[in-house]
């Protein structure tokens, strides 16, 4: 730290003193600036004769300019036998000016530091920091240590009476019948409900083994959000997994989205949150519950990975609204299909345009063949793979959404 100071502080004064020298010495030292024209006049003068030698000027144009400059001496002569002029920086008005250099040079480097520097920071090259991150997820702690280290849970409210006996009978009937699917979900739910969130980590985990290749993306967001509840917003190893999991069976799932962002910015990757949450912003409907919690964190994320950034106005998403999905619903097979091509036209657009996520590329391809667009699907896979050649990871959460459109292996 003192030799940082050290360093800068003799900069500072090095410039400092090189700016002053010129201010004191002035423009032509102690003679009058009167002295200094007849020497340059007197140099033209030379300089017409050798032009004449050279046969550049005529006798007749190099007699105009040795009038013209003999003109020009004569006037500097007697300016300067008149005296008046002294030349050179007045030596009051340099001492001011180089003060006032001097503090605007250091006072301002220092109050400009004092803001957007980090004094006593060490240097945190990329690499370095890529590896203080594969450190922060190899010692991820587990669902069960992240548990034990949470703080209590608030007190829930005592549940009306028919629901608490409708709740015995749920828990009593899964007793008799622990491997029902319909049962352990709402178990699961339930229990989430009532702040029973061990038990509904156990009922989800159940029915997720139950359903086997079976569970749904959707099943293990939900498995994924009551194991970062029980952890008081700490993502755990095993809340990881089951979160890229749920990814792997839909890359869009907006739940698994927002808490692998999450995760991303816990084990120090912004770079990598904030395209997950940037794509997720513009995929999410306005009333989302995640909305409010990304537009707060964007920012920063994006400071922090060095992206000139600039968050859209509120309610200014690409995804439908609640409005939007109710809209939907009374549409005719026909006006919702066409309504789906043109919000996956739009995506296309965006995409094309602006660049995205390797989850909107992965939503994009999939969304295509579903639609039964085999062929354009198959070209968009195409292009991700020149888009994403350098990104192994990302490319194979686009190859993922290929694969469910039948385009790739």
């Amino acid at each position: 730290m003192m030799i940082f100071w050290t360093l800068t502080g003799a900069l500072a004064l090095a410039v400092s003193a090189a700016i002053g020298a010129a201010l004191m010495r002035g423009r032509v030292g102690d003679a009058p600036p009167a002295a200094y024209d007849i020497g340059v006049y007197r140099d033209q003068l030379r300089e017409v004769e050798r032009d004449q030698a050279r046969g550049v000027l005529t006798e007749a144009e190099a007699g105009r300019v040795r009038t013209e400059v003999s003109r020009r001496i004569l006037a500097a002569d007697a300016q300067l036998q008149r005296g008046g002029e002294t030349g050179g920086q007045p030596p009051v008005a340099g001492r001011i000016v180089f003060a006032l250099a001097t503090l605007a040079l250091v006072g301002g480097s220092l109050a400009l530091y004092s803001r957007i520097g980090a004094p006593g920071y060490p240097d945190l090259p990329r690499e370095a920091r890529l590896a203080a991150s594969d450190e922060a997820r190899s010692a991820r702690l587990s669902q069960a240590e992240a548990e034990a280290r949470a703080l209590p849970a608030p007190a829930q409210p005592e549940p009306a009476p028919e629901f608490a006996e409708l709740m015995d009978k749920l828990r009593a009937a899964m007793q008799e019948n622990p491997d029902d699917p319909r049962g352990l979900q709402l178990l699961a739910r339930n229990e989430a409900m009532l702040g029973n969130t061990s038990a509904a980590i156990a009922a989800q985990s159940r029915l997720i083994e139950v359903s086997g290749p079976a569970a749904r993306a959707d099943d293990y967001a939900f498995l994924a959000d009551l194991m970062v509840t029980a952890a008081n917003g700490y993502v755990s190893a095993e809340a990881e997994t089951t979160l890229r999991t749920a990814l792997e069976r839909d890359p869009g799932n907006q739940t698994a989205r927002y808490y692998l962002g999450l995760y991303l910015a816990q084990v120090d990757r912004p770079d990598a949150a904030f395209r997950l949450w940037d794509g997720l912003l513009k995929d999410s409907p306005a009333d989302a519950p995640w909305v409010p919690l990304i537009r707060d964190a964007l920012p920063e994320l994006a400071s922090m990975a060095g992206v000139k950034y600039q968050l859209p106005p509120p309610g200014d998403t690409a995804g439908p609204s609640a409005a939007d999905v109710k809209a939907a619903g009374a549409m005719s097979a026909a006006d919702r299909m066409e309504m789906i091509r043109g919000m996956v036209a739009g995506l296309s657009d965006r995409l094309a345009n602006e660049g995205g996520t390797a989850e909107e590329w992965a939503q994009l391809i999939s969304a295509y063949g579903v639609l039964g667009e085999t062929e354009r699907a198959k070209a968009i896979w195409g292009e991700a793979q020149e888009v994403f050649a350098t990104r192994p990871e990302d490319l194979e959460t686009v190859r993922a959404g290929a694969i469910r459109a039948g385009v790739a292996q």
